[in-house]
């Protein structure tokens, strides 16, 4: 039953993802792509954390983990890049 929790979890996650790839392409402004991007980095830390349970892997949590930490720093640079306008 578990299993089955997983893979539709990994399925809603993909719909996600397209949903979010809708935005940033739509978007009408810089900051709805980051927003976007944001959300697609979010949705693909989730996904690494499905398949570290999936496969029964420790060792992807912490590739996890400095995914996560480099998704936060990468949105940080680009929102400052973007306030100072250059």
């Amino acid at each position: 039953m578990v299993s089955i929790m997983i893979y539709i979890s990994v399925a809603i996650s993909l719909i996600s993802v397209l949903v979010a790839l809708v935005r940033f392409v739509k978007g009408p402004e810089k900051v709805d792509r980051i927003v976007a991007i944001d959300v697609i980095s979010i949705i693909g830390l989730t996904l690494i954390l499905l398949m570290s349970t999936i496969m029964k892997r420790i060792i992807y949590i912490d590739v996890a983990i400095v995914y996560a930490i480099l998704g936060f720093i990468g949105i940080i640079v680009v929102s400052r890049f973007l306030k100072r306008g250059l």
